[in-house]
């Protein structure tokens, strides 16, 4: 029942938005609402980071909080977890903590610490 009256208050929300309380506006915005809350599996996760610059970790905490569904929340006090709120748990945690360390993290650190390589290298002409 509280569902139930969510996906009312969602389809209110929605006529309030699109400015207009028309049924079909309404009845829309209910199949919205019920679409979305169907799909949505959210959780929070310890993602354990080989980040350790300040740099790095807030590059990686960017761009995950910039990707749909996810939201960076907060770095543990040691810097060694970051912890992440996703929408889509579907496949589990173990997916997306793999997915964030293998897709992301590891090209910001490839991308960081290949840049201040080549920033440290001089080279001299003769």
């Amino acid at each position: 029942m509280k569902l139930f009256l969510l996906n009312i208050l969602l389809a209110l929300l929605w006529g309030a938005v699109n400015a207009s309380f028309a049924v079909p506006v309404l009845l829309a915005g209910f199949v919205l609402g019920y679409l979305v809350r169907l799909r949505a599996t959210p959780g929070i996760i310890a993602v354990p980071l080989d980040a350790e610059t300040d740099t790095e970790i807030t590059i990686l905490a960017n761009l995950i909080s910039l990707t749909p569904g996810t939201l960076s929340l907060l770095v543990s006090p040691d810097r060694r977890t970051l912890y992440v709120h996703a929408m889509y748990l579907d496949e589990g945690p173990d997916a997306l903590r793999a997915d964030l360390k293998q897709q992301m993290e590891r090209r910001v650190l490839e991308l960081l610490r290949s840049a201040e390589a080549s920033s440290h290298t001089h080279v001299t002409a003769s």
